[in-house]
């Protein structure tokens, strides 16, 4: 029994945690989905233990257990730990900026893996066993290429949590490099002891910081009751301005479709995170939260406003900013608090520094803002107004075109008007109007 206790508690987590992510996403009153990839990290990360313990019990009693099942049993712990790190890599990069879609990058950073279990397969028949003093431990070229593995993921880690350390939200980035620095440490140790055969907490430590501050369900919920809420937030004004119909649904898949061309040029590509995409798509429903405090008289008049009316139609920007710092600044999010407060505060500024309320010119403007700017725009001209009817949809795109480099961000401009096809299957729905 001593030669696999570890392996016993660490397994023990590594299920508890299972079940209870597998109850609490199947249970369908709480709306949640399962990540897959997390998913398959947990059953590969059991096997691992599994055979860990397996093979920490058969390599001491040589005696008994035949060599070819011995063999068996170290190949397949050697190739559950080969598929742990690479799925413990890919889980992180779609955590944080996705995995690359070139099929180069792709190229490179699967190849290790397959090499790997290449030379698993074609080495395990060189295997042999060491007697220690305390433990029997297995050696061999398969045992060195898995190892060398284990460290060519780490450090594709490393690279991650290093030089990708801004696109991973403050909460997420506590609980990878726990992980990491944990997972590390053992890896070390059985590197320079390897008579210890402490290999299971590597996965245990993974699946324990992953699940506490990424995948819990609960704390999931909570994350999506608070952003439930501040949908509704956001509904309140659309009611009170009754001429804005599905204005809010609709720029916030303008805004979906301007990311997703974004995501694809090289000037945004690092810019455009999951994370970021994520906080704007919540954001922009908050972009006229402001309208709250404008009086209804001004919000639903059918002509034109007077220069004294429009002035007041204004301060909906700075209130806006202000009303998301005074009512969301104890959510546990800074990263969507700022973005939700550029666009409320910042989603009327103009390129050439012409609009309001600080004349914000160029890229002082926040990114976020200027995104905004262009949805927000495009469906106020192709939408029915009170004081007008809509405008035919050619003619907003015109305007658009017009107010590059002077109103809205050029580079922007040329992503929204690439992507006109899906603008239109948007404008074509008339959602709630």
């Amino acid at each position: 029994m001593h030669y696999f206790k570890l392996q016993i508690g660490s397994l023990f987590v590594v299920l508890f945690i299972t079940i209870d992510y597998v109850r609490q996403t199947r249970c369908k009153n709480r709306n949640l989905s399962c990540n897959k990839l997390f998913g398959a990290l947990l059953i590969v990360s059991s096997w691992l233990i599994f055979f860990d313990g397996l093979t920490a019990w058969t390599v001491n009693h040589l005696d008994t257990v035949p060599l070819w099942l011995n063999n068996t049993f170290h190949c397949l712990f050697f190739l559950a730990v080969d598929v742990t790190m690479f799925l413990t890599f890919i889980y992180l990069c779609d955590a944080t900026f996705g995995f690359p879609k070139s099929t180069i990058k792709k190229i490179l950073l699967c190849s290790p893996f397959v090499i790997n279990v290449l030379a698993i397969f074609i080495f395990i028949k060189d295997l042999n066993y060491v007697i220690g003093k305390t433990t029997n431990y297995s050696m061999g070229l398969s045992v060195i290429a898995c190892y060398l593995n284990a460290w060519v993921y780490f450090l594709f880690l490393f690279f991650v949590v290093t030089f990708y350390r801004k696109k991973i939200e403050k909460n997420r980035y506590a609980g990878v490099i726990i992980s990491v620095v944990v997972s590390l440490t053992v890896m070390i140790l059985q590197s320079i002891f390897p008579e210890i055969l402490i290999t299971s907490i590597v996965p245990a430590a993974f699946i324990l910081g992953f699940y506490l501050l990424m995948e819990d369900p609960s704390y999931r919920r909570l994350e999506k009751h608070n952003y439930e809420m501040i949908s509704g937030f956001s509904t309140l004004v659309e009611n009170k301005d009754d001429s804005t119909g599905g204005h809010i649904l609709r720029t916030k898949q303008y805004v979906e479709i301007i990311l997703n061309q974004l995501q694809n040029e090289k000037k945004y590509r690092n810019i455009i995170s999951r994370d970021f995409v994520k906080n704007m798509l919540n954001a922009a429903p908050m972009h006229d939260i402001g309208k709250i405090s404008t009086p209804d008289v001004i919000l639903q008049k059918p002509g034109k406003l007077t220069p004294e009316e429009y002035e007041i139609m204004k301060q909906h920007a700075p209130r806006g900013g202000e009303i998301i710092m005074e009512t969301f600044s104890r959510l546990d999010n800074p990263e969507f608090l700022k973005t939700a407060y550029y666009v409320a505060r910042y989603h009327h500024e103009k390129w050439n520094g012409k609009g309001y309320p600080e004349g914000l010119d160029g890229e002082k403007i926040p990114l976020c803002a200027r995104i905004m700017s262009i949805a927000d725009v495009f469906d106020a001209v192709s939408a029915k107004r009170c004081y007008r009817d809509a405008m035919p949809i050619d003619q907003c795109f015109q305007i658009i075109e017009k107010g590059r480099g002077t109103d809205f961000d050029p580079d922007l401009v040329d992503v929204f008007l690439g992507a006109k096809e899906e603008i239109i299957k948007v404008y074509s729905t008339k959602i709630f109007d």
